[in-house]
């Protein structure tokens, strides 16, 4: 299958090598489970692909022949001034000039250039040019700063490749499409590129994506089959491929296209393609071609020009300047209409103050004129009335304010030492006029480190430490928890724990202790062999790598997410220990129960349903030794416990019990389940999921998410996990001081309903007295009317509910003899999905307007965008 040593298309050949320490990277052999190895039907893939080449669809990039491009792609410098050389002058006069008090003495220094001003033209033109050039001064230093950052993101390096087997350290900003780019770990990466290769031998790497979407977790990435194995320097003299593919676009998580190479063509998706501002993580080095390059890339596609950011207090001027304005007009009025009455009526009679001579301004004998010209000279005289510095004043305050701010310890944060910076001082009062603050849990809240404490397995729990968090609320019913509650160990267990040997040196991500299980004591419980399933379903059902240090023989392992990651670790830490991947298997050294001792057992992947948010799951399809075919999944438990089979449900009713139990101690839980397939369905299912695999329409992850669901059914339940997120130092504290303020909070979280209202309850967001309001569908009602299958029945249904809930809040809220009542509102996902639609929208408005806590639970990385 591997091309290795004759990368070749119809173009010139290019003389490039890389320089790859073979040595080092992990060999696996090939597989279809992270790529498309399986036969495929060429007439299939033509058909998946026909969109390319046509409008929108016709970027074509030639790897490692830049020059022979046909159209000229733009270079790798990327901008996010507001202002350049030839812009600045009209720019920012343009801005200074929408504050009305500028325009007002733009108008004043005008007139003071006639015979009509009261005043000499300096007077009034200088002061104009200081304060405007004081404002147009803080404008260019603030862009110049972002010029230097710029410029320092641009002058970054990345090693290219330049032929004869050498890599040099290049500027990002002479990056060019069809570079090919070696990026090392723990960087960033400089464009839009295809991957290429990996240090792993199966051309997967981890992605951190925190700087465009906000997420903490490790996306993984898989290159093409046919240019994973590159690493000989040869290789690249010999890569000659193209790229068609998809024109510049916003979208980070989508991306059609198609490689070709010799006579071979692969489709290409979002899971080959590393975005710039992502960076490498847990992979030692990764080799890739620059596909988008500068503004072409999806990041800067997303980014908008930097916008004339005016916080309230300066519109807030503005308001006091018409009024200002109002008066001084007024008091100008007035003072002409008594001109002309007096002109009209009085100059004749008292002759002496008449002028000998008259000219255009002022000429008795034309009260109306002179009256006008007077109105015009008052608004100048007076014109003081608007203070000319006050912009300025507040400019100069706002940059000190900013050095401030820059400055503050109390704002430094030592532990990843970030200091506070103010990125335009236009915004610093902008802090004081908070009043709402939406977050997520995870990472944001808490620690994002996870660590198995609990498990489900057969109906029955297992994990003696300790609930730690106080008091719980479900579904608006408060009950108290005896604080930092401890379960004591009967005599027996703790004999059992001694034997065991479960005390030790603490592991990261695990905080497990039952005697019952470690050191393979669970050979002796009652369902010995639905355990031994359930921990080999853990030390399988994931895309973890494991990584063997050479001196000590230990074995770490790099996951997608610290949950994956604590899985297996908990599977190794109880007999099941995950030693290699490769492509196509995985080798878990596993205690037998026939023979009592410790043996290495092959797996063979066969398929990966990968976890996403719609899912909610993962699954993996794999053979044993013994050649029976088993689908291990595990999710969140709405969604295992639906797909359950009639004969899969024997430990429903003691799992969910758990599951509530750990959800009331704050625990992030999962359930696991497994299904065994006949080798004709999986055969029949398999050919459908290929299909899908090489579809390249715009609807590919849809027809995937939909054949996968013809195979996840009929499950059959085996347990439940239980991992604990603990809270950041001083988060609580740091709620209740936002709460004394008056802000409000929105939490939006993953997790199930218990879990967040009791991390809610830990880290002070709901407190004791508080009026709680819940708005669910989750309740029989809901899962009658669903059990019906008619989807537009459900939908009304679920709406309609939905709008009762809501009207029933607001009515709750507005006849509430208690002025002091405070209210927080806890709302699942799929609630949340019909409160934002446009009939329900203003309703549900003003519902949170007036709730001081909001947490939003079950949802989606599309609804906290929504929100």
């Amino acid at each position: 299958m591997a091309l290795k040593g004759r990368y070749k298309l119809s173009v010139e050949p290019t003389s490039e090598e890389h320089n790859v320490e073979g040595s080092n990277r992990r060999r696996m052999k090939w597989s279809n489970l992270y790529s498309y190895s399986c036969s495929r039907p060429v007439g299939k893939l033509e058909e998946a692909t026909s969109s390319l080449g046509t409008e929108g669809f016709s970027r074509v990039v030639l790897i490692g022949n830049q020059d022979e491009h046909l159209v000229r792609y733009p270079s790798n410098w990327v901008s996010t001034t507001k202002y350049n050389l030839l812009t600045f002058f009209p720019k920012a006069l343009y801005e200074q000039f929408r504050r009305i008090a500028n325009i007002y003495f733009l108008l004043s220094a005008a007139l003071s250039l006639t015979p009509i001003s009261p005043f000499s033209a300096s007077s009034l033109i200088l002061p104009l040019v200081f304060v405007v050039g004081i404002s147009m001064a803080k404008e260019a230093i603030e862009d110049w700063h972002r010029f230097l950052q710029d410029k320092e993101v641009n002058n970054r390096k990345v090693l290219v490749h330049q032929g004869d087997g050498i890599f040099v350290p290049v500027e990002w900003k002479k990056v060019r499409v069809g570079d090919i780019v070696k990026v090392e770990k723990d960087n960033f990466f400089p464009a839009d590129l295809l991957l290429l290769s990996s240090s792993f031998e199966d051309g997967i790497c981890y992605v951190e994506t925190m700087n465009l979407d906000g997420e903490t977790n490790l996306k993984l990435k898989r290159s093409s089959e046919y240019t994973m194995d590159l690493d000989d320097d040869e290789d690249f003299d010999l890569l000659e491929a193209k790229i068609i593919c998809e024109d510049p676009n916003p979208l980070l998580y989508s991306f059609i296209g198609k490689l070709m190479i010799v006579d071979h063509k692969e489709p290409l998706g979002a899971e080959q393609i590393l975005l710039r501002d992502s960076k490498l993580k847990n992979t030692e080095y990764i080799y890739g071609a620059v596909i988008f390059s500068g503004h072409d890339t999806k990041v800067m596609q997303n980014a908008t020009p930097p916008p004339s950011k005016r916080s309230a207090i300066e519109k807030r001027m503005d308001l006091i300047i018409y009024m200002l304005f109002a008066v001084l007009f007024l008091i100008s009025f007035l003072g002409s209409v008594a001109l002309g009455v007096y002109t009209q009526r009085w100059t004749p009679t008292w002759w002496y103050l008449k002028p000998d001579e008259s000219n255009f301004f002022y000429n008795p004998d034309t009260p109306l004129i002179a009256a006008l010209f007077h109105l015009i000279t008052a608004l100048v005289l007076y014109g003081y009335l608007i203070p000319i510095s006050l912009y300025v004043s507040i400019e100069v305050v706002k940059v000190a304010q900013a050095m401030f701010i820059n400055q503050d310890l109390e704002m430094y944060y030592e532990e990843t030492d970030t200091p506070a910076r103010a990125r335009t001082s236009n915004l610093n009062e902008e802090l004081g006029q908070v009043d709402t603050i939406l977050t997520d849990k995870t990472g944001t809240l808490t620690c994002n480190q996870m660590e198995f404490v609990k498990c489900s397995i057969a109906g029955i729990s297992y994990g003696e430490n300790g609930f730690k968090f106080e008091t719980t609320t479900v579904l608006g019913q408060e009950k108290d928890v005896p604080a930092q509650r401890n379960f004591m160990h009967t005599a027996s267990e703790l004999i059992n724990e001694v034997k065991c040997g479960t005390g030790g040196v603490h592991i990261k991500g695990f905080n497990f202790r039952d005697g019952r299980l470690m050191n393979n004591c669970w050979v002796q419980e009652e369902n010995p062999s639905v355990i031994e399933l359930f921990f080999r379903i853990l030390s399988i059902c994931h895309t973890a790598i494991p990584d063997e240090d050479e001196a000590s023989g230990e074995i770490s392992y790099e996951a997608e997410s610290p949950d994956e990651a604590a899985f297996v670790v908990a599977a190794r830490e109880l007999g099941f220990e995950f030693s290699k991947r490769t492509q196509s298997s995985l080798v878990v050294k596993e205690f037998d129960l026939a023979s009592g001792r410790k043996v290495a057992r092959t797996y063979e992947l066969l398929d990966l349903l990968e976890f996403s948010s719609a899912r909610k799951r993962m699954s993996v399809v794999v053979k044993d030794e013994e050649n029976n075919i088993f689908l291990f999944c595990k999710g969140a438990d709405s969604v295992i416990f639906e797909r359950l089979g009639k004969n899969g449900k024997e430990y429903e009713e003691a799992t969910k019990a758990h599951l509530s139990k750990y959800a009331d101690a704050g625990f992030r839980t999962l359930a696991v389940a497994y299904k065994k397939l006949e080798l004709s369905e999986y055969e029949s299912w398999s050919s459908e999921f290929l299909k899908a695999k090489i579809y390249m329409g715009l609807d590919r992850d849809t027809k995937l998410d939909e054949i996968s669901e013809l195979i996840e059914r009929d499950l059959i339940l085996v347990g439940a996990t239980a991992v604990e997120d603990k809270l950041q130092e001083g988060v609580p504290r740091c709620i209740d001081k936002l709460a004394q303020a008056g802000i409000k909070i929105w939490v939006l979280t993953g997790d199930k309903m218990e879990t967040a209202v009791n991390i809610g309850f830990a880290c002070s967001l709901l407190r004791q007295g508080m009026r709680q309001i819940v708005i669910t569908l989750e309740n029989e009602n809901t899962k009658t009317v669903e059990a019906s299958g008619n989807k537009e029945f459900i939908n009304k249904f679920l709406q309609e509910s939905t709008r009762q809930q809501i009207a029933s809040a607001r009515q709750q809220i507005g006849g509430e003899k208690d002025k002091t009542a405070v209210f927080a509102l806890i709302i699942d996902g799929k609630s949340l999905n019909f409160a934002l639609s446009m009939d329900l929208r203003d309703d549900f408005k003003q519902l949170i307007i007036k709730c001081s806590s909001v947490i939003s639970c079950r949802v989606s990385p599309k609804q906290k965008a929504m929100v």
